[in-house]
């Protein structure tokens, strides 16, 4: 199963702030939505990613005035993108090697969906539990 399965399950919603948004709408977002990122958009395009780690990176930095400043100012750029036909593995090893935990997914330039390491996990577990329970089958009936 690819990324696209895991959107066909999880839904497209994107939660998505200007470059202007101050980290503290932002962190308010993130509370009620209970995500851990936004993606940053300006002319319809993704020009950057929001997460937990930038807040605290800023808090690191600039302390409480962290809140006051920009998504411009915190977020991650470049943004790292994947395509729905993409695989769960592919994906991992791109969180891996970037040490990112938030994909956003293209599909012919427009966004589509976002996956989370968390969402990715859970697929691969899903995975292992249906090969475990199909070689047991396997051995049951042979």
């Amino acid at each position: 199963m690819g990324i696209a399965a895991i959107l066909r399950d999880k839904g497209h919603d994107v939660a998505t702030v200007g470059p202007r948004e101050t980290v503290a709408a932002i962190v308010t977002q993130l509370t009620s939505r209970r995500i851990g990122a936004v993606l940053v958009a300006e002319g319809g395009r993704i020009v950057g990613v929001v997460s937990e780690r930038d807040v605290v990176r800023g808090l690191a930095a600039h302390r409480g005035d962290v809140l006051n400043l920009t998504a411009r100012d915190v977020m991650t750029s470049p943004v790292i993108t994947i395509s729905p036909a993409d695989s769960v593995a592919h994906a991992m090893e791109l969180m891996t090697g970037r040490r990112i935990r938030h994909l956003p997914v293209m599909e012919s330039g427009a966004l589509c969906g976002l996956v989370s390491i968390g969402d990715l996990v859970k697929r691969r577990i899903e995975e292992a539990e249906q090969e475990a329970l199909a070689l047991k089958d396997y051995i049951a009936t042979g």
